[in-house]
């Protein structure tokens, strides 16, 4: 069927991991005939978790995107990780869905992972729909979940479905608006029939119907006065109110069934078909003018210019790099040339794909509201906007999630390292939440992610794609020397004499502390002609050597001055690689003599935790020799400024994440070095000393 823009409706799937968002996505598209069969994710045959990381811990890491026709209408269905090291992969997908669909498992009820996929909604003003999922599995109970959900958030929720029965005699449905009750078939296919409210549920109906009408005429004040004044509503009026409702997103509707029975999921088609706006029913996008702040809109609308956002990346071994977007406004055709307003360049478009889980199909063109697929653009990366070069436009994507966990990155094989820096770069293109860097001072790969898990799978997917193998292990911590005293008059005379001409150098140094930042600084104080001029860039380039390895345990040193005042030469025996030797063993000698010391980096951390885990919280921070610096309160959280040593929270992401059952977020950035205590000098020497 021929795609129009009123016909389209882009439905993202959230929810807290488990809760069965992959097997809803399965049984749509079934239903919408897209695909033969009722794909299962725990025997690997889904249709959207199709990545070999995915199958094989049975959980949604990337977004995927499927479609199918429901009701004359074309369903873009967007299914996103629910698991918390990828929700920044989920907050993305968002921009390119009208409405959202959050799946609550009947069993667990409202988790952390809906909490949080629920604000990614609010920020991004989304209506939504509530489908609460697993009513076939035993201990599942409605109507606690819907209670859980008051509770947790101020949108007005109100099932617009009660189920009939629960456990194993969950068999279907009353629609509370129609007042008819809809009997589900258990063998997966879908099918319903019409059926008698059941005379047990009557008073129950009655009840929730009553608290569903009023949850809705508050979305229309003539149906309200209506109302209040005791007249009669007919059902035509309480649905069209319960619509405008929705897609404003002042009322949420709770819907409920079983994913994987395909049970309540073709009542749950037609709600979001009704219920949630197509892309011209949505506000205009805003953006800016490249270059300047002046703001431009552009409406979903086929007549306007076209532009669109890349949310995400697919790094592909075999065809290349595959760029997702979503066009916000305009029409596009293979012919038509497209320009990359954040990079400011052209981009030749190939084919135009749509996207059917692991599968592309080319398109001859493409409307707002779409989400399309090129391959091989070649500078283009997720958070760019595409447009045409006379009409640009820049649109705001959202912020990745910082990282807050990271390991070195060993190769398994000797030798690959390089391979190893490029193919990760590779899958940062399509996970903007990685972050690689070189540590100069250890040599290392440093890979940072937003958990273990995601670290983890991104090894997986290093090996799956690339067949490159490695190893996580501790980042070391990069501790530096320093020294505490000056030390003046060092003197150090290398002289060596073995047959043939020798080797002769003597420089005289004062060694001295600067403050903290102070780098190193070196100084030329010669008087006299003892040491000829032209071995001073010896002597300087020997201590720029000296200084990458202390004597304590071989860590860079730092803050410190030397001031190269005399020396002594020999007409024949000297020459650079003599000075050049006799700086740093005069160097080495006056670092011993000058109390040095170990400096450990510290740092900066900004912790949000709910206010009832405060208490364990600081605590934690306590033992990890930490420094709170101040706090604010932030709602139902609190958020605290601290100091902490980089050695003590290496693995604070893992640790938050139990102290507050995954509630606490936190950032980190380096702050500055401090004194290492010298009982924790001792173990760090004496572990360097083991190692060499």
């Amino acid at each position: 069927m021929e795609r129009k823009i009123e016909q389209l409706r882009d439905v993202a799937l959230l929810a807290h991991v488990g809760s069965g968002k992959t097997s809803l996505a399965e049984a749509i598209l079934f239903n919408g005939k897209a695909t033969k069969r009722l794909g299962r994710v725990n025997d690997g045959t889904s249709n959207m978790d199709f990545e070999p990381e995915e199958i094989k811990r049975k959980i949604t890491i990337s977004s995927s995107f499927h479609h199918c026709d429901w009701k004359k209408h074309y369903l873009n269905i967007i299914d996103t990780p629910g698991d918390d090291n990828f929700n920044s992969n989920t907050k993305s997908s968002l921009q390119a869905a009208d409405g959202a669909v959050v799946v609550i498992d009947a069993t667990a009820g409202v988790k952390i992972g809906t909490e949080k996929v629920w604000d990614f909604i609010d920020e991004q003003s989304l209506p939504r729909i509530i489908f609460i999922n697993k009513m076939d599995r035993e201990r599942a109970d409605f109507f606690k979940v819907v209670e859980e959900i008051s509770n947790n958030f101020n949108t007005k929720a109100t099932p617009v479905f009660l189920p009939i029965g629960a456990e194993d005699k969950f068999q279907g449905l009353v629609d509370l608006v129609k007042m008819k009750a809809h009997t589900c078939s258990k063998d997966g296919s879908g099918n319903i029939e019409g059926s008698e409210i059941p005379g047990d549920m009557a008073d129950e109906v009655g009840e929730w119907r009553e608290k569903m009408i009023e949850n809705i005429v508050e979305a229309n004040d003539d149906l309200m006065e209506k109302y209040l004044e005791g007249e009669e509503l007919d059902d035509k009026e309480i649905e069209e109110t319960l619509i405008i409702g929705i897609k404003s997103g002042s009322l949420a509707p709770i819907i409920c069934g079983s994913a994987t029975l395909n049970m309540g999921v073709t009542q749950l088609m037609n709600l979001i078909v009704q219920g949630l706006p197509s892309p011209m029913e949505r506000e205009p996008f805003e953006g800016t003018k490249p270059g300047s702040d002046d703001v431009v809109q552009r409406k979903s609308s086929e007549d306007e210019p076209f532009s669109a956002l890349v949310f995400q990346t697919v790094a592909d071994p075999f065809a290349g790099q595959l760029s997702i977007l979503r066009v916000l406004s305009g029409t596009l055709t293979p012919e038509s040339s497209l320009y990359n307003a954040n990079k400011e360049n052209k981009e030749k478009l190939g084919q135009i794909f749509l996207l059917e889980g692991k599968k592309q199909q080319p398109t001859e063109k493409a409307i707002p509201g779409d989400i399309i697929a090129f391959a091989k653009l070649k500078k283009t990366a997720t958070g760019d906007t595409l447009c045409l070069e006379g009409e640009p436009i820049l649109y705001k994507p959202v912020e990745p999630l910082p990282p807050v966990l990271s390991y070195a990155v060993e190769a398994k094989t000797k030798g690959s390292e390089d391979k190893v820096f490029s193919s990760l770069s590779r899958l940062l293109a399509e996970d903007p939440t990685l972050k690689i860097s070189r540590d100069q001072a250890t040599a290392e790969i440093i890979l940072s992610g937003t958990g273990q898990i995601h670290l983890e799978t991104t090894c997986e997917k290093l090996n799956n794609k690339f067949g490159v193998e490695v190893n996580l292990t501790p980042v070391k911590v990069p501790y530096r020397e320093t020294i505490k005293k000056t030390v003046k008059g060092v003197i150090y005379r290398h002289k060596k004499q073995s047959g043939g001409r020798g080797q002769f150098a003597e420089v005289h140094f004062d060694i001295s502390p600067l403050e903290s930042g102070g780098g190193f600084e070196f100084e030329e104080a010669l008087s006299g002609m003892n040491v000829p001029r032209n071995f001073v860039p010896a002597v300087e380039k020997g201590l720029n050597e000296a200084i990458m390895r202390g004597t304590l345990a071989g860590y860079p040193v730092v803050d410190m001055k030397v001031r190269f005042y005399d020396g002594k030469s020999h007409d024949v025996d000297s020459s650079e690689m003599a000075f050049k030797i006799a700086a740093i063993m005069c160097f080495k000698k006056g670092l011993q003599e000058a109390n040095p010391v170990l400096l450990e980096p510290i740092m900066k951390m900004e912790i949000t935790a709910p206010e009832d885990n405060m208490g364990d919280v600081m605590g934690d921070l306590n033992s990890r020799r930490g420094r709170v610096l101040g706090m604010d309160s932030k709602g139902k959280y609190q958020g605290i400024k601290a100091q902490a040593p980089m050695s003590e929270v290496l693995r604070y992401a893992i640790d938050l994440n139990a102290i507050t059952a995954g509630r606490g977020t936190f950032q980190m950035e380096h702050s500055h070095y401090e004194e290492l205590p010298a009982q924790l000098s001792e173990k760090v020497i004496a572990e360097a000393k083991e190692t060499e």
